[in-house]
């Protein structure tokens, strides 16, 4: 978002600097975007999907809610219309003329059920194997009141992506398909912002730790991701996350 608080604090240097210990170590496996709503009764089994991929730790995995249920009866509390608009552009890329949910979109190339787990699985070991997996090592680590990012080499170009998410919300829902339930949702996402663009060699951004715990935030995670006539996501070479209290996930 231009001219919000986050942005205009962030400090951009050129090179890498010394790395101290990264916060998650190696390369994820993929990316996973889940689109869902508190308002879909076929949601739940999906948010319960996305909780098993954090917990296994292979994957950079997000909660994005989205508000076009809430004329069923049930507000989604933390839908917003950012969420909307990107799965939105994400159909326009894949080509297709409408959104649904529960939807998982797969390193920004594809898109699967997002209650279909062993399909995620299945489909991000296929996206490595044909060389559409992250090929560009992407590191993010805290270190003292800073919050160090570290892209390696690769090809083309990309946006730096920050977004930051909340650890879990627990959400009784009071009316809609879901009413009479409690749902804990995770890497809930609260705000999308780009830092800065990769021209394919090494380099580094830094932002101020205190992002990382602003307002509902508990973290974020780094994508490195083609974008399409500045506006239109796409493939997304690199990934990580990296959390305010120095944890995993």
């Amino acid at each position: 978002m231009p001219g919000s608080p986050n942005l205009r604090r962030i400090m951009l240097a050129c090179g890498l600097g010394l790395m101290a210990l990264p916060v998650i170590a190696g390369e994820p496996a993929g990316v996973v975007e889940l689109f869902t709503s508190q308002g879909c009764s076929s949601c739940p089994p999906a948010d319960a999907a996305l909780k098993k991929l954090i917990d296994d730790g292979k994957v950079v995995a997000l909660s994005y809610h989205v508000d076009y249920w809430n004329y069923l009866g049930w507000a989604d509390t933390l839908a917003t219309k950012d969420n909307t608009a990107r799965q939105y552009a994400y159909a326009r890329m894949l080509g297709r003329s409408g959104v649904y949910t529960p939807q998982a979109i797969l390193n920004g190339r594809d898109h699967i059920n997002g209650a279909d787990l062993d399909g995620i699985n299945r489909r991000l070991t296929e996206m490595r194997e044909k060389g559409k997996g992250l090929t560009v090592p992407v590191n993010a680590t805290v270190r003292k009141d800073e919050v160090d990012i570290n892209v390696g080499a690769g090809d083309g170009k990309a946006n730096v992506v920050v977004v930051y998410f909340n650890r879990e919300q627990l959400v009784d829902v009071k009316k809609g398909e879901n009413s009479g339930r409690t749902i804990s949702y995770w890497h809930s996402v609260r705000d999308v912002q780009t830092i800065g663009m990769w021209d394919g060699n090494p380099a580094n951004f830094v932002l101020p730790a205190s992002v990382l715990s602003e307002g509902d935030n508990d973290g974020c995670a780094v994508l490195l991701q083609k974008m399409k006539d500045n506006e239109t996501p796409g493939a997304i070479l690199g990934a990580t996350t990296v959390m305010a209290d120095g944890t995993a996930n």
